[in-house]
């Protein structure tokens, strides 16, 4: 199975790899299952996003740099404006990477 590994770069990403780092260290755990569990959690955050997740948001802001590789793409935007149906946030540099969610199933 592919997995491009998207959610790890999260704040709960990070932390849950640096706990399993801890506990493969601490010999609480084997290097073999804290994969599986990244893998998981790989599985477990797009089905969530699939499944649960129903408000839009729109995007606006200078593109800085876009690029496509390996079948995902990466923009960088400047001064970039998040918007919805309830607020509205202005920041100043963002980078989003998106990626075709069928190919996280192959």
């Amino acid at each position: 199975m592919a997995t491009f590994e998207l959610y790890r770069r999260s704040t709960i990403g990070m932390c849950l790899t640096e706990t399993l780092d801890e506990m493969v260290s601490s010999g609480t755990l084997s290097p073999e299952l804290a994969i599986q569990v990244l893998v998981q959690f790989d599985k477990s955050m797009t089905e969530a996003l699939e499944n649960q997740v129903k408000s839009k948001v729109t995007i606006r802001g200078h593109l800085h740099t876009y690029r496509f590789c390996d079948n995902v793409w990466t923009f960088i935007l400047q001064n970039a404006v998040f918007k919805n149906e309830e607020c509205q946030e202005n920041v100043s540099l963002v980078k989003i990477v998106a990626c075709d969610s069928k190919l996280l199933t192959q």
